[in-house]
């Protein structure tokens, strides 16, 4: 290896390494993400006991300090203190890319904002890896993650993602597979093509290409197993706005509002869905 890439893979103080881990299969790791774990001063995890387990099998003994969602105010405080005076951070999450739909995030910016160094160290991404096995238009997509769990904020994003023309990329645990198949039949249609892909890199790795309809019959029958990246087809232009597109604007209006949304949110929406001004709508109501 020449002088030159040495120095540039050298570890800096004071910077935070954005470490991709394996999605289930250890062989992906990087030669330089194992370096990285190896030699900076401290590994900041999503799970200390799962993260453990990895550098275990590596080989590797490395202080590290816990950092998830429900302590990255004060772990992220404590992180940015060690950062600051000149110390080395490996960021990972229990699988993939740290940052992405992840607390990673807020300290990505918190570090920003403080004038520490932010790099990262690319390798595995569920989402990535699932729309290349998609068989689906990877020109261009939109990674949306985890749905909200419930009520109106959901019913919203479903309604808005109905229409959206790119490839649709989202994130689910099994237990909760069947439920947000169920809506996105209702809110998708009957023939919008999924690819289910699941247990990615591992030796159950499985990837189903069907339709909404089908995923749906076959897991009435069939119970989830592993997590799940679910890939899905973009709009036509046909089927855009389908769901109301025989709909009066007060008839929209009123569609919303049976789905627990109030008055005012749902001319936003009804809007928002024709692509016209909100006052357009409103007018339309007196």
């Amino acid at each position: 290896m020449s002088s030159v890439s040495n120095e540039k893979n050298r570890i800096e103080g004071g910077t935070l390494y954005l470490v991709a881990t394996p999605i289930g299969n250890l062989a992906d790791l990087s030669d330089r993400a194992y370096k990285v774990l190896s030699e900076v001063d401290f590994i900041a995890a999503e799970d200390t006991r799962n993260t453990g387990k990895l550098l275990s099998a590596l080989g590797i003994s490395k202080s590290m300090v816990s950092y998830y969602e429900h302590n990255k105010k004060s772990s992220g405080e404590h992180i940015l203190k060690r950062l600051s005076e000149g110390q080395s951070c490996a960021l990972v999450t229990d699988a993939g890319t740290p940052a992405i739909s992840d607390p990673g995030e807020d300290i990505v910016r918190d570090c920003i904002e403080a004038g520490i160094k932010v790099t990262s160290v690319p390798g595995a991404a569920a989402v990535i890896v699932a729309l290349t096995l998609s068989g689906m238009n990877t020109r261009r997509f939109a990674f949306e993650g985890f749905l909200p769990v419930k009520g109106r904020e959901r019913k919203e994003m479903l309604s808005e993602l109905s229409a959206e023309k790119r490839t649709l990329v989202l994130y689910e645990a099994p237990h909760k597979l069947k439920n947000t198949l169920d809506d996105l039949l209702e809110y998708f249609g009957a023939d919008r093509r999924i690819a289910l892909c699941r247990e990615l890199t591992k030796l159950n790795e499985e990837v189903m290409r069907t339709t909404l309809a089908e995923a749906v019959e076959y897991y009435a029958q069939n119970d989830p197993r592993g997590e799940y990246v679910l890939v899905l087809e973009g709009a036509t232009k046909t089927e855009s706005g389908a769901f109301w597109q025989n709909m009066s604007v007060e008839e929209h209006i009123e569609y919303y509002i049976s789905q627990d949304m109030k008055k005012m949110d749902a001319i936003k929406q009804v809007a928002k869905d024709r692509g016209v001004p909100k006052n357009e709508i409103y007018k339309k109501t007196i």
